[in-house]
């Protein structure tokens, strides 16, 4: 702005459109002169991501699919509860981890999403919030399509602006970043001392078992992850929660639920979140029968391990756990464009 001979407010101006009211385009600046829109026009456009087009489930959450200023699509979920309002975003476009149960580990992973683009997800997640519901986001997961520590750098950006008094101002407390278990980015997560949450999504107690449904253990076993995140804690005393979907007579059993407990003994957690599978097309795999869920959640409890069966959200819409495959939905009933 100076050099363009404007007055330095000008420059805080801009920055307010961009990052406190999210304008869509240069033109919606109105307390900007014409000229000097003109003039901005001509060097710069904002990349806003648009809403491709929404799901709604019977259960009251919305899945959208987003389109990126490039023509890539990602998906993102707003699940409504009594007590929260919960994004759950995404991070990549597709995915290179390949895991067996996950429909977005069978797309290839075309690019990593911009910071910008983390943050118009929140954004449109929240207007669809208060939308909806009347209520602003109260959190934010990292759990949608990709893996957020291979895109640390936009990751941990994004995460900037949100909490930001000079942007959407929420609370680290309330963001949850997900892994599947890069553990050379966990530790550089306690050296960066960051301050929001972290999952590990586990899904088995030993390293044959996780090779298999996740190829990344191979080079990230178990005991490297257990060593990561005590790192982590150690450095940031924040909160770390275990994700471990069942799956029918694979990781099911009462031996499986013990191998879990010795991995949550040598680890700081303070959740460990037990998911019910959701099949997809592409995997084998079943959800198992509610006398082997029940089996499972009451042997982690005379353990004394802290432990909640969370029951998938937006199954008829394929937007719960593991089921974002980023196919157009646009024509189906239940599709708003």
């Amino acid at each position: 702005m100076k050099e363009w001979g404007e007055p330095a407010f000008r420059a805080k101006q801009v920055y307010e459109w961009m990052w406190k009211k999210f304008a869509g385009s240069i033109q919606d600046m109105t307390n900007l002169s014409k000229s000097l829109r003109e003039k901005l026009s001509e060097s710069y456009f904002i990349p806003k991501v648009k809403t491709h087009h929404s799901q709604y489930s019977s259960d009251g959450t919305i899945k959208n699919r987003l389109q990126l200023h490039d023509n890539y699509y990602v998906e993102s979920v707003l699940i409504p509860s009594e007590k929260r309002m919960t994004a759950c975003v995404s991070s990549q476009v597709g995915c290179s981890l390949s895991c067996k149960f996950c429909a977005t580990g069978y797309l290839p992973r075309k690019r990593n999403m911009d910071f910008d683009e983390i943050v118009d997800e929140v954004v449109l997640l929240n207007e669809q919030s208060l939308k909806h519901y009347g209520k602003n986001l109260s959190n934010i997961v990292f759990m949608g399509m990709g893996e957020p520590l291979l895109n640390y750098k936009n990751v941990l950006k994004a995460i900037d602006k949100i909490t930001s008094p000079d942007s959407l101002g929420m609370s680290p407390r309330r963001i949850t970043v997900s892994t599947a278990g890069v553990s050379k980015m966990i530790r550089q997560l306690g050296d960066d001392e960051v301050r929001f949450k972290l999952a590990l999504s586990l899904h088995a107690g030993n390293d044959t078992k996780r090779n298999e449904i996740m190829p990344i253990n191979e080079t990230n076993n178990l005991k490297e992850l257990i060593e990561a995140l005590n790192y982590f804690y150690k450095k940031t005393g924040n909160e770390i929660t275990f994700e471990y979907i069942l799956f029918k007579d694979f990781n099911d059993s009462i031996q499986d639920a013990d191998e879990l407990v010795k991995i949550y003994r040598q680890v700081p957690a303070d959740l460990v979140n037990i998911i019910e599978y959701n099949p997809i097309d592409a995997a084998k795999y079943e959800k198992p029968e509610e006398d082997a869920v029940r089996q499972f959640m009451n042997y982690l409890e005379s353990k004394k391990v802290n432990a909640h069966l969370r029951r998938s959200r937006g199954k008829d819409i394929d937007a719960a756990c593991g089921q974002l495959a980023n196919v157009d939905h646009a024509t189906l009933p239940n599709a708003e464009q």
